[in-house]
């Protein structure tokens, strides 16, 4: 090679060499956003689940071009200052031109049912893991899905986690959700990677079924019913001094038995004892009568016998 093509590729090199260095610096490309529950951006854009539903092709078309990959909803220089930078009815879009359509007031965005007062479990795909701090929002009970969402809709987050476990590609963390809530809201997570400038945005739908009512104690059991105590008659008047009458049972005191029941043995017994007793007498008649008619046989038979003329 000569001396002129030498001196003219290291010119090129040189330029090329200063040329580069004049480039801005490019931060780390830190990725990711929800899948579960399912965001806007993982269910509608580049390489999202649900690009077909109805909510993401008007969310196309309010886009006026085709999403962004679903993991790069991501605002730089944000430092903490989300409310400033970030302006109502822009929070799901981050005000990304590229995920505008995310904005749109709707009622049929891809949604996780769950209910009221459950913990639930939220997994952030990561493309490219970094280190960094998750705040997790929960809109208030006026929350009305026809208005685009506002600051004022969140509230205090519902939680913070720092450097939440990665496992299968995913941040792994949890929230509870308040009892209070019921139908459509939304759960609004900011991530915001202290690794890189960059500060991550995402909306996910929930349906959230009203916290079950409290149990109702049921009522005591009925106490059992006391037995009936069994009557005690007083005793008769004509009942000796410190006699006592047999017990009567309480159902039988109750409702005493018909007359026939208890009138006619008597009366048949008691006429029984009478005719017995006359029988008696009449045989004592007869007794006595045969024992004096055998007396008067025999004194007669023996005065005959000695010869004694009979009593004029």
């Amino acid at each position: 090679m000569s001396s002129t093509r030498r001196i003219a590729a290291l010119a090129v090199a040189g330029g090329i060499a200063a040329a580069t260095s004049l480039l801005p610096a490019v931060p780390a490309l830190a990725h990711g956003a929800p899948t579960t529950p399912v965001s806007r951006t993982a269910a509608c854009a580049a390489g999202g689940d649900r690009a077909d539903s109805a909510a993401c092709r008007a969310a196309r078309d309010a886009n006026g071009r085709p999403f962004g990959r679903f993991d790069n909803l991501r605002v730089p220089n944000v430092a903490g200052r989300d409310r400033q930078v970030i302006p109502d009815g822009r929070l799901c879009s981050g005000n990304l031109p590229d995920f505008r359509g995310l904005d749109l007031p709707r009622d049929d965005w891809a949604a996780t049912k769950v209910t009221a007062g459950s913990t639930l479990k939220v997994a952030y795909a990561t493309t490219i893991p970094h280190q960094g701090s998750f705040r997790l929002y929960l809109t208030d009970r006026d929350y009305d899905p026809a208005k685009t969402l506002r600051w004022d809709d969140l509230g205090s987050p519902l939680a913070e986690v720092k450097d939440p476990p990665l496992r299968e590609g995913a941040y792994r963390m949890s929230v509870k959700l308040p009892e209070n809530r019921a139908g459509r809201h939304v759960l609004f997570t900011v991530w915001e990677t202290s690794s890189t400038p960059d500060t991550y945005y995402s909306c996910s739908d929930l349906v959230i079924k009203a916290a079950p009512a409290a149990e109702v104690p049921a009522a005591p059991a009925a106490a059992p019913a006391k037995p009936a105590k069994k009557a005690t008659p007083k005793p008769s008047r004509s009942a000796e001094p410190g006699a006592v009458a047999a017990p009567v049972d309480a159902a039988s005191a109750a409702a005493p038995p018909a007359r026939e029941s208890w009138l006619r043995p008597a009366a048949a017994e008691s006429e029984d004892r009478v005719q017995l007793g006359h029988q008696i007498i009449i045989a004592a008649l007869i007794v006595i009568a045969g024992v004096a008619a055998g007396t008067g046989a025999m004194r007669l038979r023996t005065r005959a016998r000695r010869g004694d003329q009979p009593p004029a």
